[in-house]
């Protein structure tokens, strides 16, 4: 029955979809990803050529294309958005395209096909700055940023499919780390890995900023999970997923403790985000917890730095808004 199914990634040439399209290929999934590749498309070349992989390079607000990447497709996890706060800052009007209308856009062409069920990429940044020692998937939503608003206001239109007998499933993840082969170095691990990797020296931002975090590993274990738990027991739901919650200054410090000689310099920030996420309804509800650490993220990063997957550490690709800019892209 596995064998039946497909998996529809929107934005699965990213990040997380780097990552993801192979273990979903290797668990027998046909997949069909759909990204506009601002990044590359050697991004998938591990499963180029996969007889159950399918590649769509295009625009999701355009709604024919859309229509076509749904036809035959049992799941969705959507991945696609402007991610991160300076890049959806760029150009309000194109962030909101992209990050709410397509979404919107693609949930309305959604709700006329048979889908199985819905997996959407929130955020834990929907939460804005907290007190609270444990913030709760009942918290208010207060986002600070575009990058955060868009992830929120898309949530009802995302749970709405419920309606239509589709299982909708909300994840809000910590800060990822880890390796991919769409590197990223404007997430907070990876930049201290980066900096202490190459320069010895680590400059934090602030420091009591309170940030969950979780491993790509983690992250692609649950989505595959969620793929194989019974609908009833996913649909509605909406999840914080997160490893540790680190103080900024903490985090640097582990990762500086896995080099030798790298000296921490503190300068003040104006982000105040601030949030300790609880981990805990997910752990009751579905029974599943996190098993990697920022450890094995860091060691991961280490590795891909010395033997040289990570080229040129400087390129635009690996920064998010510098590629966007670079390209002029709006």
């Amino acid at each position: 029955m596995k064998q039946q199914r497909r998996v529809l990634v929107p934005g699965g040439g990213g990040y997380v979809g780097a990552r993801l399209a192979p273990e979903l290929l290797n668990r027998g999934y046909r997949v069909r990803i759909v990204d506009i590749f601002w990044f590359g498309e050697h991004v998938l070349d591990s499963v180029r050529g996969h007889p159950n992989l399918e590649i769509i390079k295009g625009d999701l607000r355009n709604r024919e294309l859309v229509k076509r990447s749904l036809k035959d497709v049992t799941d969705v996890i959507h991945l696609a958005c402007i991610s991160n706060d300076p890049s959806a800052d760029l150009d309000p009007q194109f962030t909101k395209s992209i990050s709410f209308d397509a979404v919107v856009m693609l949930l309305e062409e959604a709700k006329k096909m048979p889908l199985q069920r819905f997996i959407y990429a929130g955020s834990s940044s929907v939460y804005g700055i907290k007190d609270e020692p444990n913030v709760t998937e009942d918290s208010p939503h207060k986002p600070l940023t575009l990058y955060a608003k868009y992830k929120s206001d898309t949530i009802p239109y995302v749970l709405g499919l419920e309606e239509a007998g589709i299982a909708p499933v909300v994840i809000h993840p910590g800060t990822l780390c880890g390796w991919s082969p769409r590197q990223r170095l404007d997430l907070t691990v990876n930049i201290f890995t980066h900096l202490a990797w190459r320069n010895r020296r680590i400059t934090i931002f602030g420091g009591e900023q309170l940030r969950p975090s979780l491993t790509l590993e983690d992250q692609i274990e649950l989505y595959l999970l969620l793929l194989e738990k019974e609908a009833e027991a996913i649909s509605g739901k909406v999840w914080n997923v997160r490893n540790e919650n680190y103080s900024v200054r903490e985090m640097a410090e582990l990762v500086a403790s896995m080099f030798d000689d790298v000296v921490l310099v503190t300068t003040p920030t104006n982000d105040n985000r601030s949030y300790h996420t609880s981990g805990d309804k997910i752990k009751k509800e579905l029974g599943w917890e996190p098993h990697h650490t920022i450890q094995d993220a860091v060691r991961q990063l280490r590795a891909a730095f010395d033997d040289g997957r990570i080229k040129d550490p400087s390129n635009p690709v690996y920064y998010n808004v510098k590629l966007m800019e670079k390209l002029k892209i709006r």
